[in-house]
């Protein structure tokens, strides 16, 4: 199938080289210059594991231009275009119509514009009403690709959605993926309730990450564990263990765009969400009550005290830096400088993390002779603690729990600190 895919961000690009590792003909089209002349060199511009692998084995399938013109030829449009949060917490949808508007004259009779683009509900009947054409078929077909798990979760998807009451249409998407994907997994929908899929997914994920950092403080007041709370929830089969791990909030380009959405659009039809007003709100005093904590173990320290902070990503397994709450606790840190360190996401943060900061090469020159060592993201590289010897007391506040607690308490000179256990 010819496929052209809009937009060339952490959506764009694992779709378009999943679909060209299909054997399909993919053109990948981008209006960023810069974004466009490191894709056409071979180099895949953002962090996702397996990507840059991926691209150099279906390379001959994929083809990135900023030449709108080249989608005349394709069956198949997929609009993956950002669409940020605005000032007043509804979905930014600027580039999904101007995306639109941009293809309009270069669609060929037959052709299924499919949208993975987070949107609204309502927003594919609009994208209708521009292209305004009864011989072109909109789909709402949203995407669920985790951010450092997208190739996984391309190739080993928990649905595909296909919102569309256009049969003909569904079939082909469907045999674009049936031969890679079981077909008891791929499900159609009208749109309304394909657009609104994805928020309520998301809204209901987010939920679950809040309620256990709420339960999370409870044991830290009453002698519980966070840690054995989660096991013991996790295994009622109606709960699942997924996303009930306690840290500091979730952060990312979807859960707080899209809770945030799904608000706006509730009180746009007269309907009180209250749980999911009351996890956007929680989740936003989260990164505030964490660094107010670090703030008072610094001051226990003194002024003096050496400070390293360990991961500026959202979440480990990319570079995104979106909302990250690693970020806002950072900013919040009342002491000056502080050292930090991230496998992936050094250089955005750069843009970001302007005062106070110190950005280190390493793992161990982050460490190195630190009174408090802070860790905010789960990269498996900071597990390299369990292994450190430490020469002088050193308060290790992990607030992550992802490092072996049998380990860091026999540690000499380690006072060990984890989320969910007993102040």
């Amino acid at each position: 199938m010819h496929i052209a895919v809009i937009g060339s961000g952490y959506v764009g690009l694992p779709t378009a080289c999943g679909l060209a590792s299909f054997g399909n003909d993919v053109v990948c089209i981008d209006n960023n210059p810069e974004k466009l002349k490191v894709l056409q060199s071979g180099t895949i511009p953002l962090y996702e594991d397996g990507l840059q692998e991926l691209y150099e084995k279906i390379k001959s399938n994929l083809t990135f231009t900023g030449d709108m013109s080249v989608i005349k030829d394709a069956e198949l449009i997929i609009l993956a275009v950002g669409t940020p949060m605005s000032d007043d917490g509804s979905a930014n949808l600027e580039y999904i119509y101007q995306a639109t508007q941009d293809i309009k004259p270069y669609l060929k009779s037959g052709t299924i514009v499919a949208t993975k683009s987070t949107v609204p509900i309502g927003t594919n009947d609009e994208i209708e009403r521009i292209i305004n054409r009864t011989d072109v078929t909109v789909v709402s077909m949203p995407e669920f690709l985790r951010e450092g798990y997208a190739l996984q979760d391309f190739f080993n998807p928990d649905r595909i959605i296909i919102g569309t009451d256009n049969v003909d249409a569904y079939n082909k998407i469907k045999a674009l993926y049936s031969p890679h994907i079981p077909a008891e997994k791929i499900i159609r929908t009208n749109r309304h309730s394909a657009e609104l899929i994805k928020y309520a997914s998301n809204a209901f994920l987010a939920t679950k990450i809040h309620f256990i950092n709420e339960i999370s403080d409870l044991c830290e007041q009453i002698d519980a564990d966070v840690a054995d709370v989660a096991a013991g929830m996790g295994l009622d089969s109606r709960i699942g263990r997924k996303f009930l791990n306690a840290g500091i909030g979730y952060g990312g380009s979807c859960f707080p765009k899209d809770t945030n959405a799904l608000e706006y659009m509730a009180k746009q039809h007269g309907v009180n969400l209250g749980l999911v007003s009351s996890t956007i709100k929680g989740n936003h005093d989260r990164r505030f009550n964490i660094a107010n904590r670090i703030n008072k173990y610094i001051s226990e320290i003194g002024s003096d005290a050496r400070v390293a902070v360990l991961g500026l990503a959202f979440k480990n397994g990319t570079d995104d830096i979106r909302y990250s709450p690693a970020i806002d606790i950072i900013k919040n840190i009342c002491h000056t400088p502080i050292y930090v360190y991230d496998p992936r996401a050094m250089a955005n943060s750069k843009k970001e993390l302007k005062e106070n900061v110190i950005f280190t090469e390493t793992f161990a020159d982050c460490i190195k002779d630190a009174d408090i060592i802070v860790i905010l993201t789960e990269w498996p590289d900071f597990k390299e603690l369990e292994n450190v010897e430490f020469n002088k007391k050193t308060l290790i506040l992990d607030y992550r729990n992802i490092l072996e607690e049998s380990k860091m308490r026999k540690k000499a000179n380690v006072e060990y600190k984890r989320i969910g256990q007993k102040l």
